[in-house]
């Protein structure tokens, strides 16, 4: 029988894996799933669209339906989920001991438009007053000098945001106090080889958004699966077959971790961490689908406006294709 092949790129995730390995194969679809890293996943499907379906940057997907074509439309399906209060570092030069601290100082982002600074902005904003056009940005590569935008960006003038010399890196420039903090979704080097030099802002992290979780109910979503709109307005049908698809190997990570004969990872406290994931954030920890998870997009979507990344607000159901938002009853 004939199936349609898609090719699909995404990191090697345990919530993926059945997918790469053949133990769930979406209907109708011969998935050819490339396993690389989620940077060069981002460039390649947002610089030239090579692959029919891909994890994608949630900000950069919001970015792209501002286009008066858009290339792309997304499935509730979110690969990456990741509370960002650890992701905050400081320059032990700086002088920030708390997030009020950080107004009027100089931050470094590898890009203004990644999802985890825009969650950390908005973050900062709503729970500490720290307004997100009250410091000076400063974006480039984080580890590798020459890092750009992955999308050409408008932004209102109240934003500074300058590019750093072709030279510099971040991760250097905050442990010499050349910035004094940095928005990131990657742990700076510095971090590890120049510990009396960079820290975290909130060193007890864990227990920070623990708290954050149980008072806002936010998960942050950082990915989503988006599919080439030309591949979709051909074959509509293969956003419910995937979405069904990735459904299928979530459950099966689901079930790995929660097999105590034996630890289906190398962490030795597994059984104690999906303990704790259930305690705090309930059985379905890691939620997929648009119902389930609107408020936390429409959180989302308020902080890419407030910070400029979208001419108007957009609403949690343009994101998605509609053959997602429901399915048949018996």
């Amino acid at each position: 029988m004939s199936r349609l092949r898609l090719t699909l790129a995404c990191w090697d995730y345990d919530r993926t894996r059945a997918l790469a390995d053949g133990r769930v194969t979406p209907e109708g679809i011969d998935l050819n799933l490339v396993p690389l890293h989620v940077e060069e996943t981002f460039f390649r499907m947002l610089r030239n669209r090579e692959f029919d379906a891909a994890e994608m940057s949630l900000s950069s997907y919001s970015v792209s339906l501002m286009r008066d074509d858009p290339a792309f439309v997304a499935i509730p399906i979110f690969p990456s989920r990741f509370f960002r209060h650890s992701c905050i570092f400081v320059s032990a030069r700086s002088g920030i001991r708390e997030p009020k601290d950080l107004v009027g100082k100089r931050v470094g982002v590898p890009e203004y438009q990644m999802t985890a600074p825009v969650w950390i902005r908005g973050i900062l904003s709503d729970e500490y007053s720290v307004d997100p056009a009250s410091v000076s940005y400063f974006t480039g590569g984080e580890e590798e000098p020459g890092r750009d935008e992955k999308l050409k960006l408008s932004l209102p003038d109240r934003f500074s945001v300058t590019p750093i010399g072709p030279g510099q890196t971040l991760s250097a420039m905050l442990a010499d106090g050349e910035i004094d903090a940095l928005h990131t979704a990657r742990t700076p080097s510095t971090f590890y080889s120049r510990p009396d030099d960079v820290r975290r802002l909130f060193p007890d992290f864990v227990a920070v958004e623990t708290d954050y979780f149980r008072r806002t109910k936010v998960f942050p979503i950082m990915h989503v699966i988006a599919l080439r709109r030309d591949v979709y307005e051909a074959n509509r049908w293969i956003a419910q077959s995937l979405f069904k698809a990735f459904v299928a190997a979530q459950a099966l990570a689901y079930d790995n971790l929660r097999v105590t004969s034996a630890l289906t990872s190398m962490l030795p406290w597994q059984v104690a961490a999906v303990e704790q994931a259930v305690a705090v954030l309930g059985p379905d920890w890691w939620p997929y689908g648009f119902a389930e998870n609107r408020a936390v997009l429409d959180t989302f979507l308020r902080y890419h406006h407030e910070q400029g990344l979208s001419r108007r607000r957009l609403q949690p159901e343009e994101l998605f294709a509609p053959e997602t938002f429901e399915t048949f009853k018996i």
